[in-house]
């Protein structure tokens, strides 16, 4: 550390140096001036000119990506069990096989993304896994299913953490959650756009010999292709190299992100032990089971959402609880924006899926039941994005929040395994094993997260104490610039997000 020691605060643990003589020491304050002074109206002509170039094709890319991975259900309706013999728990085990190799390959993907840029990684897997879910129309033996099914689930791994993280790269941390929200609306959408578009291709069954759930692979599985031949010409990689914006737009936004964490800007290049300590921070973990609280939901509604009706009215039913949903996605994301707190979000997320499952847990009408699935829908699918937006706006450093982002998607996509195992086919239609299931992963989350948010509290409060008591004994607070990058959020100018 340079400079000289004149004095230590023992009360906070800080350091007080004198000024140095060396001119290249740098002070918590100091902060390169902006690239070029900009008005309100000029920052939002930018970010919207941003805006216009990243989320259509982000939201369609993980439109499709929904589609392909959960228009099983719809083939289900469709004749597949019948067609391919699946008895007993075969169908669940399909569903599990494809969460397994997907959780195994979230972090790797996240990792590879920085180094093999996002215009050829993020296009690159949507056209390997759409041609992984068209093939999966001619699958003939529950074999069959099960590998198709593992190698969809490697092939997506890299889709959602790595749109989480790109989004991450490009906005400051308290324009994350709208952005998030409105390319997650397109995964919301795809699961009303999905049961129409099973209804229309449900009347291409017989022909060239295949039954509907074939051709529902199939299309889906070709429009997912196209999808990536499109983004291979449309992505673009990080703000320093995008050519559509001009020099003093690129300047900008890369001035703006690096001093939107840090005072100094963040750690951009990979250490060993950014692995480590993400892997081992307990917040990161409980973030994580939080995220798997609100995600279990999503995927045990989206599997299993039949109402008791023959296949052409369950999935029509299916329709309006996500377009709901998908409206709650886009209001609440921009509404916690606009006031920089996540966690009142997910709360209000996880109680809408306590009532509903709740609703369907009861002795009640087929029609409450239905109002239940509202608000399970809208609650698991609005919670979302916040709670990825927490995590990464309190994660400093490129490769930690790569990997924490990395690591959450792996939580959420475990509870996908265990939503597939507890809703059993023969518990059709009311499911009360999975409800109930359902109910205590949302208890784990309402449990988990006011703890998270009580720390987080009171470390802000303890850092602002500690500088406050500083700037009362006129002590003069300097760390060298590298060593508050390396700090991360344990930085004494960091204040996380509530």
């Amino acid at each position: 550390m340079q400079g000289t020691v004149t004095g230590s605060d023992a009360k906070s643990g800080i350091e007080v140096l004198t000024e140095d003589a060396d001119a290249t020491t740098e002070t918590v304050n100091q902060v390169q001036p902006l690239p070029m002074p900009l008005t309100k109206e000029q920052e939002r002509r930018i970010w919207r000119k941003v805006d216009r170039r990243l989320l259509p094709i982000l939201t369609i890319m993980y439109l499709v990506g929904s589609l392909d991975r959960s228009n099983i259900g719809n083939a289900k309706l469709q004749g597949l069990m019948t067609q391919l013999n699946l008895t007993g728990d075969e169908y669940n085990i399909a569903l599990t096989m494809y969460f397994v190799s997907y959780t195994l390959c979230t972090v790797p993907a996240n990792l590879l993304l920085k180094k093999l840029r996002p215009s050829k990684w993020l296009p690159g897997i949507a056209l390997v896994w759409g041609i992984v879910a068209t093939l999966m129309g001619l699958a003939r033996s529950y074999p069959q299913l099960v590998g198709v099914r593992i190698c969809l689930g490697i092939a997506e791994a890299g889709l959602p953490p790595g749109a989480f993280y790109y989004i991450t790269i490009w906005y400051p941390r308290h324009m994350v959650s709208y952005r998030i929200g409105l390319f997650w609306g397109g995964a919301t959408f795809a699961g009303a756009f999905s049961g129409l578009l099973a209804f229309g291709i449900s009347f291409m069954s017989g022909t060239a010999g295949l039954l509907g759930w074939s051709w529902i692979f199939i299309i889906e599985g070709l429009i997912t292709i196209v999808v990536s031949i499109v983004a291979f010409f449309v992505f673009v990689d990080f703000p320093d190299t995008a050519t559509f914006l001009t020099p003093e737009e690129r300047a900008y936004i890369v001035h703006k992100k690096k001093y939107d964490n840090s005072s100094v800007g963040e750690e951009e290049h990979f250490e060993l032990r950014h692995l480590w300590e993400t892997l081992t921070d307990w917040r990161v973990v409980a973030c994580s089971l939080i995220n798997m609280s609100v995600i279990t939901p999503v995927y045990g509604i989206t599997l299993f959402l039949p109402f008791g009706f023959n296949a052409v009215i369950s999935q029509l039913l299916s329709v309006p609880p996500y377009v709901v949903a998908t409206a709650t996605v886009v209001a609440w994301s921009k509404w916690s924006d606009n006031i920089r707190r996540r966690s009142p979000f997910i709360c209000a997320g996880l109680i809408c899926c306590l009532v509903g499952f709740a609703i369907n847990v009861a002795n009640v009408s087929i029609g409450a039941r239905y109002f239940g699935t509202f608000l399970v829908v809208a609650g698991s699918y609005a919670g979302f994005p916040g709670n990825v937006s927490w995590l990464g706006n309190n994660t400093v450093g490129h490769y930690r929040r790569g990997i924490a982002i990395g690591m959450q998607v792996m939580f959420a996509n475990a509870g996908g395994a265990i939503a597939c195992n507890i809703y059993r086919i023969r518990d059709a239609p009311r499911y009360l094993l999975g409800h109930g299931v359902e109910m205590g992963f949302v208890g784990m989350g309402l449990t988990l997260l006011p703890i998270v948010v009580i720390t987080y509290m009171r470390d802000n409060a303890r850092r602002d104490a500690a500088l406050c008591e500083a700037e009362d004994r006129g002590l003069k607070v300097e760390y060298p610039p590298e060593e508050l990058r390396r700090m991360g959020n344990q930085a004494p100018d960091f204040r996380y997000t509530l």
